[in-house]
């Protein structure tokens, strides 16, 4: 056997997108768990803090679409690479934040700095991996983000403990850099632009990953074009509900745990990884469902079941949540919503490259602009709630029917029209 093919090139891409994906919820998290800490520092309320982290969402949501088209047009290569820094300065840059509205602006721009990633992500997919690789692949880069967020929680919490939250944001923004320089120097935008790659794989790449055009996938596109589609509006509203349970993990549930039941800043470190580790295997187990599926020649199913039975799950896990007591049941309920919320990634993004192909960053940017509003919504929603309520059951009775009315959106889908023709 050619020693070239023990390897594929493809892998080390992947690897590459996985680690990308671990370092942008390490970035993002940070905010949550150092929330005392900066609150204390700048005399913020809670209902501030939540304007804060909702202005991440909106930077985020609104820089979307137009770092997709970026990413179609000028190559993942260079995108991702001046995308990680940018958004790595406004990492570093939230240490020198002084006080409410300097914080806001640097985390809106933080937010806007990260929405290139999945998109491009989803560009270098289309370019590198065979349709019936996508699923894994997929489930494996958003692992990524959910070990990221996991090794975050009590990683950052020890370093904040140790270094304060101004240091912490500095060292977080230096990594970023380094992995940016090393993106340009290694990747590039397509399998026969890559010296190393073997005749063999490039020639199983091209063959396979995917065989069919349409005219408006060769042409540019704008904003405009895609809000044509019922795909798209279909792919953008199951999306918002899916982000809607879990940016709460990112945001809300280390404080809302921390504070329910009397933990350490490092128990509930410890305590609220958890879910996000379930996150993970949700990404697993999503991404090889399905391949599975796929390989038994059910392209519509395999990306609609998957991400049904996780909206299932996740909620589930949400209402089950309400009725818990302690801090481990509630833990575990909320731990099987994170996993349902996660299967639901990978069929959701293969579903923008099923779609978009040659334009999969605008399409995959556009829905993630959308679950992005979600986010938005949820940051400002739980503490506005827990203030006119006094209880946290209303916003998890909103968060499961969200969840039930995606599986609704997902059986109207079609992965296997392009976005032009549906």
């Amino acid at each position: 056997m050619n020693k070239k093919t023990i390897f594929p090139k493809r892998y080390f891409m992947v690897a590459g997108t996985f680690l990308l994906a671990l370092l942008l919820y390490v970035d993002r998290i940070c905010i949550s768990v150092a929330k005392e800490p900066i609150s204390e520092a700048m005399g913020l309320s809670d209902k501030q803090m939540g304007w804060v982290l909702a202005a991440f969402s909106l930077g985020y949501a609104f820089f979307q679409t137009p770092s997709g088209i970026l990413a179609d047009r000028f190559g993942p290569r260079k995108i991702l690479a001046v995308i990680v820094s940018i958004w790595s300065l406004f990492t570093a840059l939230t240490g020198l934040a002084f006080n409410f509205i300097s914080l806001l602006i640097v985390r809106f721009l933080f937010g806007a700095g990260e929405a290139g990633a999945f998109p491009g992500m989803s560009r270098a997919i289309y370019s590198w991996i065979p349709l019936k690789e996508r699923g894994i692949v997929t489930g494996i880069n958003f692992s990524g983000s959910r070990l990221g967020a996991a090794f975050a929680l009590p990683a950052v919490a020890w370093m904040i403990d140790s270094f304060g939250w101004r240091t912490t944001f500095f060292i977080l923004g230096a990594i970023g850099v380094l992995w940016a320089i090393a993106w340009f120097v290694f990747f590039r935008d397509n399998p026969e632009d890559h010296k190393g790659i073997s005749e063999v794989e490039k020639e199983f790449i091209l063959s396979t990953r995917q065989d069919r055009e349409t005219a408006i996938s060769k042409e540019k596109i704008h904003f405009g074009s895609l809000l044509k589609s019922k795909n798209m509006w279909l792919a953008m509203g199951q999306y918002f509900c899916s982000n809607f349970t879990f940016f709460f993990a990112l945001t809300w549930l280390f404080p809302h745990i921390k504070s329910e039941y009397g933990l350490t800043t490092v128990e509930a470190g410890f305590y609220t990884a958890l879910p996000l580790v379930f996150g993970a295997f949700g990404n697993w187990f999503s991404g090889w469902l399905i391949d599975s599926i796929f390989k038994k020649g059910h392209w519509n199913k395999s990306r609609i079941f998957p991400a049904s039975l996780g909206f299932l799950f996740a909620a589930i896990g949400l209402f089950g949540s309400i009725y818990m007591d302690n801090a481990i049941g509630a833990i575990l309920f909320l731990s099987l919503a994170i996993f349902g919320a996660d299967m639901t990634l990978p069929p959701s993004w293969a579903f923008c490259v099923d779609i978009g192909k040659k334009h999969a960053g605008a399409v995959s940017g556009t829905m993630n602009m959308a679950g992005n509003i979600g986010a938005f919504i949820t940051a400002l929603l739980f503490p506005y709630l827990l203030a006119w309520t006094g209880t946290t059951t209303l916003f998890f009775i909103i968060g499961a029917a969200l969840n039930l009315l995606a599986i609704v959106l997902w059986y109207n889908m079609k992965p296997e029209k392009h976005f032009s023709e549906y």
